[in-house]
């Protein structure tokens, strides 16, 4: 176990130092002088130009502008916003509530409606699959700037059931309510996927021969699926099911922007059109720690959940 988990974090700092490089050195791959880039071609006096070769240390050699950066990102110096003209972490700061409750929201969505939908189809063959199988196959097909437009144009136009993109809420039920169409536009196509994924586990448990024992030995159909089918299904529902969760704040981006929610995904798109340079770095880094500590998190918990898989990805004999 110990030995597994050291592996497991020194790959987590290699995926970060590596993300980190490649986060870094696309300022110097962009074409020309990157003062150029970082002042959008836009004229600047020479103390402007001499104050961004100071800020990105850009006179110095690439390791040391690289090491430099490193040790600021390290102590949460992520530079200053050339857009906003504040810190850059207190940006995030500011940002990273609204985008947490949205990720969190639409977390509870697809577990609830991914493994509720997954185990209807499982266990009620017929039309109740039949119906299951498209409603998540529509899910999955749909891009979430789609299903963000139909559910604006249904709930918020046509029924005035949910407030529509914008507004300013007022306490944590009234922000509730406010993220409910966002948090249903993010999860739906994540809910579609993790239900196949519950389907699929679901049925290749059911089709196993302890379970057809225990059946001839006339145990009751709910006891069998809660002793002998749910638990050995959990395994890779779990491993897929954290995967997920975890791409839904890579997700957050046309969501945000899609409903005017101010959060870290909003503003990664605003940065980037704006060519905010240290904004993008920054989300970029955030989004990449917070997937591959979630599939940290989901590797050491599946062996638990089922004794039969080893720490090492592989079943026990």
């Amino acid at each position: 176990m110990t030995r597994y988990l050291v592996g497991r974090l020194l790959g987590l700092v290699t995926v970060l130092f590596v993300t980190s490089l490649l986060v870094f050195g696309a300022l110097h791959l962009a074409p020309g002088d990157p003062v150029s880039f970082l002042l959008h071609g836009r004229p600047a006096t020479p103390e402007t130009v001499a104050a961004l070769r100071d800020q990105y240390h850009l006179d110095e050699p690439l390791p040391v502008q690289y090491a430099k950066w490193l040790g600021g990102v390290l102590q949460g110096d992520f530079g200053r916003s050339a857009q906003y003209h504040q810190d850059v972490a207190g940006l995030l700061g500011s940002r990273l509530p609204g985008t947490a409750l949205l990720v969190g929201y639409a977390a509870l969505l697809v577990t609830v409606l991914g493994v509720g939908a997954g185990l209807l189809a499982a266990l009620r063959p017929g039309a109740a699959d039949r119906t299951v199988l498209l409603g998540t196959g529509v899910a999955t097909a749909t891009p979430s700037f789609v299903t963000a437009i139909a559910l604006v144009s249904l709930f918020s136009v046509q029924l005035g059931w949910f407030p529509g993109p914008g507004g300013t809420p007022e306490g944590f039920g009234d922000r509730l309510y406010h993220l409910t169409l966002p948090a249903f536009a993010l999860a739906l196509t994540f809910a579609g996927l993790l239900a196949r994924v519950t389907r699929s586990a679901m049925l290749d448990e059911l089709g196993r021969d302890h379970v057809e024992v225990a059946r001839a030995r006339g145990v009751a159909s709910r006891a069998v699926v809660r002793r002998h089918v749910l638990r050995n299904a959990l395994a890779p529902v779990v491993t897929v099911g954290g995967t997920l969760l975890a791409s839904l704040l890579i997700s957050t981006s046309i969501v945000e922007t899609a409903f005017d929610v101010p959060g870290i995904g909003s503003l990664l798109v605003q940065s980037v059109t704006a060519k905010d340079f240290a904004v993008v770095q920054a989300v970029t880094l955030l989004s990449v720690t917070a997937f591959v500590l979630v599939n940290l998190v989901v590797d050491l918990v599946a062996p638990l959940i089922d004794p039969r898989l080893s720490l090492h990805g592989e079943g026990t004999s």
